[in-house]
């Protein structure tokens, strides 16, 4: 698997997952943080920015994924970057707003 398709399926994995917690934020009408917010990262964005902000990172996953990394579920090389990527992802989102929102450290 080249280079950047190694790439390309890791990086997809991280803006699926960041798709996930703005998108379920913005539809269930909730506030949300959000690189639009004052301060950004920090501060509340309208639950219509998070779902067109989700909506974004999505669109980028799947240019990551399909259209650049060739991503196909019956490659495990693929699965197991896109995986990685997701997982790590999704870790890090959890600590990060964790600290944010008074959870756990």
């Amino acid at each position: 698997m080249p280079g950047y398709a190694v790439l390309a399926h890791f990086f997809g994995g991280v803006f699926l997952a960041n798709f996930v917690p703005h998108f379920v934020a913005g539809i269930s009408g909730r506030a949300f943080p959000s690189p639009f917010a004052r301060p950004p990262f920090r501060g509340l964005s309208s639950p219509a920015v998070n779902v067109a902000w989700g909506l974004a990172n999505l669109a980028v996953a799947y240019v990551l994924l399909v259209r650049v990394g060739g991503f196909e579920l019956s490659r495990g090389a693929s699965v197991a970057l896109w995986a990685a990527g997701f997982a790590l992802a999704s870790v890090a989102l959890a600590r990060k707003l964790g600290r944010l929102q008074g959870g756990l450290p």
